[in-house]
């Protein structure tokens, strides 16, 4: 079940230091989003707005679409790219003896 097992301490933390910085980058891709979209398209005269679904544009593409995509981005990357590793030693230990 936990393959990664027989990883030493240095792997680990390359790992984590991996998925630390995709964390980052997706919450700096979340702000460069909202801010683009609410001041790119809020910037106008709000006689200007355009509307969709009765929210102005800005609104609309910046909080409620930008929250649907950064809900499927973060949900891809939990599923398909993090992985479970284990940094308790006495988890591990348990492990190797169960299996022997």
């Amino acid at each position: 079940m936990n393959q990664n097992k027989h990883l030493t301490q240095n792997q680990k933390f390359k790992i984590a230091h991996r998925e630390a910085l995709i964390g980052c980058a997706l919450a700096l891709f979340n702000f460069i989003w909202w801010y683009g979209f609410a001041y790119g398209l809020g910037s106008a005269s709000p006689e200007e707005y355009t509307f969709v679904f009765g929210f102005p544009a800005w609104f609309f593409y910046s909080c409620i679409l930008g929250f649907i995509v950064m809900v499927l981005l973060v949900w891809a990357v939990v599923k398909f790219v993090l992985k479970e590793v284990s940094f308790n030693e006495e988890d591990e230990d348990r492990e190797e003896e169960r299996s022997s």
